[in-house]
């Protein structure tokens, strides 16, 4: 089928383009749908109306259209009179959802009487319009002809053969006809030439062959019928444009008391699916000179179903898609599960209110086929909700346990406990909510496996505070054991390292106290109480040796055996330094000190207390790398290290003891006190007059200062350094002047 052209006209938009539905060839468009989506109006649903107009051929038809709702159809040159449109052409009113049809003239030359082409577009007409506009003028009224009341029972008979069993069944919707009375110019009331119309289309009525089943049946049931006048558009322009602009309104004012678009006359077909449902109307009434249409009832049926499911799922899409875009972006959707009932409700009260007026057999099926595909956006939502939800309760689990552990008293058992209580109340009552009676929908294996991971997480958050008690018990430890330890280790003594086991089994017992308290509120298991102990004991241990290796560092321990080795050699029993004598016995006195000494070199090396109660054993099992080994040998010092610092120890014992020997021998070889009177005897005058001359005075006074100054700052190595450099330039400057004036001297002789 050949497509058909969209003629514009310059100015216009696209809203504005008028589209050939069907041509002189009685050929239907293959792109109705596309001038529809151009319009604006192929996501409209059910929101637009259809308005078509019949009447003679040259009689205004167009101009009327045009005039009323802002059209562009073609009208006829004053200069000719001749046909101006050819076969159905349709067009979007200006400002407004109303689709305009302008059907071809009645009895015009160019078709030579071809009544059943007339008839075909009544048909089509009658099936797809809301509102037909009969137009004719004032002076045809009262005519049979001229008033195309021919074309009128050509209408009346189609629409009681096609519809007669629906208004039976009171089922049909119901068509306005509209006529528009053009050029009233006389002073004949319009509500007599309503009376003459009127009575000309009942005695029509009444002379039509009806079914015995229809035989009561009254125009009423099939149109609703309205008059409007005109005045003349020539005379009286003012006129005319006035009352066209308020006819106009009646079209697209709702909420004005004449409005026409009842939704009675509404045929319910979606914009979508205009032009399918066009396509398919021409195609029977093509196929079908007698217009037998009633035998097409249950493809009907069928074909209104579809659309009607297809409008009503259409708008239920819509709505679902509002609801899935947050459960796609993870969101948990409060009350979903009592909007998918009401969108349940409401689809199918809007299914069963348009719907069930066509064949039965058709509109179940098409029911059950309408509720399925529900049920497959229904489970679609609630699986994601029931994601969305066991992913939220899992995350609010966390934060819970988390905040309700940020008190600085707190039960973590109880933590734990009532917020997974919590968790498990919030998932039941929202998938609860969410599920739908009737849909064999089970939320409780979810709830199973969030359970499972709720455990899981629990579990490890109280592995995480097992950690953090033994961090915090360590930490305290620390504190608490590194007084005593060095307290302990200060002083060399035999039961340095009974005070130093004894503090820190005090300390352990104080950790394992206060964990076991903790793990009792965590609800530990025994095996996990067992591990975490011996852990705790690994830990304390470690710490403990860190400690004990500060204290044990060569430095440190030089000290100490310093200390106490010149507590027996310098000073006496009353810690008074000793003055010697050259009569004492110095050699046996450094010797015992020194001895005593070096005895205590061995007890750093090895953590030996002397009472075997005091000792402390690691488990075995905790020793299993050999870090850990290390840390668990008793060992502090090889013997190498041993050696060494009694070693570095006997050198610095040694010092002391040359120390002391050259005291001795300096007062030994004191100068004698008869010398120094000599020399105050024989520099007397030589003092006198330095001290009596300002100048000598001056310059002694001057070198003193300089002296001190020199001392206290100590700059005699620098000094020695700068006299030392500029004496070495001097003499290099001499040795070159020297070798300059050899040369010299060398060059005269030659």
């Amino acid at each position: 089928m050949p497509a058909l052209s969209t003629v514009t006209t310059s100015g216009y938009s696209a809203y504005s383009e008028r589209k050939q539905v069907i041509d002189d060839k009685k050929n239907f468009t293959s792109d109705l749908d596309d001038q529809i989506r151009r319009w604006g109006l192929r996501d409209a649903g059910t929101g637009y109306n259809i308005v078509s107009v019949f009447g003679s051929q040259s009689s205004g038809k167009s101009t009327l259209l045009n005039r009323l709702f802002g059209t562009n159809f073609e009208v006829m040159e004053n200069a000719r009179r001749q046909q101006t449109t050819k076969g159905i052409w349709m067009s979007r009113a200006k400002s407004s959802n109303i689709l305009v049809m302008d059907v071809e003239g009645t009895d015009g030359r160019e078709r030579g009487g071809e009544s059943d082409l007339d008839r075909k577009f009544a048909l089509f007409s009658v099936a797809s319009s809301e509102i037909l506009i009969i137009n004719m003028w004032e002076h045809q009224v009262g005519l049979h002809k001229g008033a195309n009341m021919t074309l009128l029972r050509t209408v009346f008979d189609v629409n009681l053969g096609l519809f007669g069993k629906k208004v039976k069944e009171g089922t049909s919707n119901r068509t306005l006809l509209l006529f528009v009375i053009r050029d009233h110019v006389s002073q004949t009331p319009l509500s007599i030439l309503q009376s003459t119309v009127a009575a000309d289309l009942a005695r029509i009525w009444r002379s039509l062959h009806k079914p015995p089943e229809l035989k009561n049946c009254r125009l009423s049931d099939f149109f609703d019928l309205a008059f409007v006048s005109l005045p003349h558009k020539i005379l009286q322009p003012e006129k005319f444009e006035a009352s066209v602009a308020l006819l106009r309104t009646r079209f697209v004012n709702k909420d004005q008391e004449g409005y026409l678009f009842k939704s009675a006359y509404h045929k319910r077909v979606p914009a979508d699916g205009l032009s399918f449902y066009m396509n398919n109307i021409w195609k029977r009434v093509l196929n079908n000179k007698d217009l037998d249409l009633p035998a097409q009832h249950e493809l009907l049926s069928q074909f209104r179903c579809d659309q009607i499911s297809s409008a009503a799922l259409s708008e239920f899409y819509e709505i679902a898609k509002s609801q899935k875009r947050p459960l796609e972006a993870g969101h948990v959707v409060e009350g979903i599960g009592s909007m998918m009932k009401s969108w349940q409700s409401d689809v199918l009260t809007k299914y069963d209110r348009e719907a069930s007026r066509y064949h039965q057999q058709v509109y179940m099926r098409k029911r059950g086929e309408l509720v399925d595909a529900m049920n497959a956006t229904f489970s679609t939502l609630f699986l994601g909700q029931l994601k969305n939800l066991h992913r939220a309760c899992l995350i609010e689990f966390e934060q819970q346990v988390v905040k309700g552990m940020k008190g600085a008293k707190y039960n973590f058992g109880d933590v734990v406990s009532n917020t997974r209580k919590r968790c498990q109340e919030k998932f039941t009552n929202i998938a609860e909510e969410a599920s739908i009676k009737g849909m064999d929908w089970n939320w409780r294996i979810e709830l199973e496996s969030l359970m499972g991971e709720v455990q899981h997480i629990a579990d490890q958050f109280r592995k995480d505070e097992t950690k953090r008690m033994l961090n915090v018990i360590e930490r305290k430890f620390k504190v608490n054991i590194s007084d005593p330890v060095e307290s302990a280790l200060n002083k060399p003594a035999a039961d340095m390292w009974d005070n130093t086991l004894i503090a820190f089994k005090n300390a352990l017992l104080q950790g394992e106290e206060t964990y076991m308290a903790k793990a009792t509120s965590c609800n530990c298991t025994d095996d996990e109480n067992s591990a975490s102990l011996a852990e705790l004991r690994m830990r304390l241990w470690q710490a403990l040796r860190v400690k004990i290796d500060e204290q044990v560092a060569e430095a440190l321990v030089l000290n100490r055996l310093k200390c106490y080795f010149e507590e027996r050699f310098r000073y006496d029993e009353s810690g008074v330094p000793k003055v010697w004598k050259p009569s004492d016995d110095i050699d046996g006195v450094f010797e015992l000190a020194k001895a005593e000494t070096l005895q205590m070199v061995p007890l750093y090396s090895k953590i030996a207390p002397s009472d075997a109660r005091n000792a402390f054993k690691l488990p075995e099992n905790s020793a299993n790398t050999a870090d850990q080994c290390e840390i668990t040998s008793l060992l502090v010092l090889s013997d190498a290290k041993v050696e060494d610092l009694r070693t570095k120890f006997s050198r610095d014992a040694d010092a002391h003891y040359m120390e002391v020997k050259r005291s001795i021998k300096t007062e030994i070889a004191q100068i004698p006190r008869w010398v120094y009177a000599l020399l105050i005897l024989v520099g007397w005058n030589e003092a006198m007059a330095i001290l009596f001359n300002p100048i000598y005075l001056l310059l002694l006074l001057a070198m003193f200062a300089i002296l001190n100054f020199v001392i206290q700052f100590k700059l005699s190595r620098p000094l020695y350094h700068a006299a030392s450099t500029a004496f070495a330039g001097i003499l290099e400057q001499n040795h070159g002047m020297l070798r300059m004036q050899l040369v010299r001297s060398l060059a005269k002789r030659d």
